[in-house]
């Protein structure tokens, strides 16, 4: 081995073991952040818990601030591999919408964080504050809701739901029910409400047309979530 590539292979280790630090830190941010909030992150607190030192975490983060929004960073990404991409192997239209809506309720179910969805934890700490991370967790918040409606439009464009369907009402009452359920599970440990919640779903989606209604099997799931078609 060359001084060059060693010198460049002590320098890509060194950049691993950097990002995993980085990953470690945040994974455990934010369950923490899940149970107790933004608020109850420290850095000294996550160099003592992962046994490293505070300066090293600190190297990563600089301050509270940059480490809250990295780990709201963390959690969209969690988010986004949990919910969203596993829906992009299902048709578009109505069983695309449906599935990320069980992937979605099966996020809270699973316990991904610790308590509950990560995003209902931390919004509800920040909603009526200002500043930066106010503003990361409403950017969440509303790349979701677009998302939501992206795809109730494209079910209406498919045929799977009706031309005159109200696609930000439908939206607002699967918000409703999907946080209500994590909301009820969490503090009462009753994971029954996950399996409402979808029958609830599946309720609001189906109503109002015999054609989205049809598409629903006797056994409760979509004809044709399955279809690998990504559009």
């Amino acid at each position: 081995m060359t001084e060059r590539s060693s010198r460049l292979f002590f320098v890509d280790g060194r950049l691993a073991r950097g990002a995993e630090t980085r990953r470690l830190t945040l994974s455990r941010a934010a369950e923490i952040a899940s149970v107790e909030g933004l608020d109850g992150l420290t850095l000294g607190r996550l160099a003592s818990e992962l046994r490293l030192s505070k300066s090293g975490i600190f190297a990563h983060f600089g301050s509270k601030e940059d480490l809250q929004l990295a780990t709201i960073g963390y959690a969209e990404e969690v988010f986004a591999e949990s919910v969203l991409r596993p829906a992009l192997a299902v048709r578009t239209g109505l069983p695309r919408l449906l599935r990320v809506c069980e992937l979605w309720i099966e996020y809270f179910r699973s316990r991904v964080f610790p308590g509950g969805c990560f995003f209902a934890a931390v919004a509800g700490e920040f909603k009526a504050r200002d500043g930066r991370v106010h503003d990361a967790i409403a950017r969440c918040h509303d790349l979701w809701n677009d998302v939501l409606t992206r795809l109730v439009t494209e079910a209406v464009d498919a045929g799977d739901l009706p031309e005159d369907t109200d696609a930000a009402q439908v939206v607002f009452e699967i918000h409703a029910v999907a946080r209500a359920a994590n909301s009820d599970s969490v503090l009462t440990g009753d994971d029954s409400v996950y399996d409402r919640a979808v029958t609830a779903i599946r309720n609001i989606l189906g109503r109002g047309s015999e054609q989205s209604v049809g598409m629903f099997t006797a056994g409760g799931s979509l004809d044709g979530a399955k279809r690998n078609a990504p559009d």
